[in-house]
């Protein structure tokens, strides 16, 4: 594994949604960061960290200050990492890392305290995390029973998250699937009917989509 060493952000910045097909773990060593991606919106200040699962997709808006983070890879695998924690000592994870990136991955997981997230006040961000439950509304009806055009609540949630709520939807239900069929050994079928799809090919179609593998392909890879 190559030594890993702390990366400046462009300040003032806003950074398109895009996906990381491999897990990481940002560490916050100086400024600041926001994030509005598959678990919902979360500022990112020095010493705190946020998780990426595999398969993430986020965009991000950087503060002017100057923003200095690290980022360290996660084992690839379907557990639910917290989406932000803080750590006691981010300068120790730095100093491993430039020496000794496994050992610095392993001394984060060990020292890392969760957060809570914060409550949903806004409404793109109360839709983002209706949006990720398995039993995921009508988008229309959703904004009608909060007084709110579907159109309206559309345009600002995809405002904030770059993507459109349909998009983010069928997104996080492939991921929620990949999750199962990795972390289980349940059967495919079953696995479709629990995600939210109409069948087992809907859901191989997702997921290959997402992951560029098929279930069944990545059942043989984790075993």
């Amino acid at each position: 594994m190559r030594l890993l060493q702390p990366s400046q952000l462009p300040a003032a910045a806003e950074i398109a949604r895009h996906y990381h097909r491999e897990p990481y773990a940002t560490v916050v060593l100086t400024g600041a960061y926001e994030e509005a991606g598959d678990v919902g919106r979360m500022a990112a200040r020095a010493g705190e960290v946020l998780l990426h699962a595999p398969f993430s997709a986020h965009r991000d808006r950087i503060s002017a200050q100057r923003t200095v983070v690290l980022d360290l890879p996660l084992p690839f695998d379907g557990r639910d990492w917290p989406a932000r924690a803080r750590i006691a000592d981010p300068d120790r994870i730095v100093r491993l890392a430039e020496r000794d990136p496994v050992e610095a991955v392993a001394a984060l997981l060990s020292d890392l305290a969760p957060t809570l997230a914060a409550e949903e006040e806004d409404l793109p961000d109360q839709l983002s995390a209706a949006l990720r439950t398995s039993a995921s509304p009508r988008i229309g009806e959703w904004a009608a029973a909060r007084g709110r055009s579907r159109e309206h609540v559309a345009r600002s949630f995809e405002k904030l998250y770059g993507v459109t709520p349909a998009a983010y939807r069928a997104d996080c239900q492939a991921k929620r699937a990949w999750r199962m069929i990795v972390g289980s050994g349940d059967g495919l079928a079953g696995i479709a009917v629990e995600a939210g799809y109409a069948d087992q090919a809907h859901m191989t179609r997702a997921v290959t989509g997402l992951t560029g593998m098929s279930p069944r392909r990545w059942r043989v890879a984790v075993r």
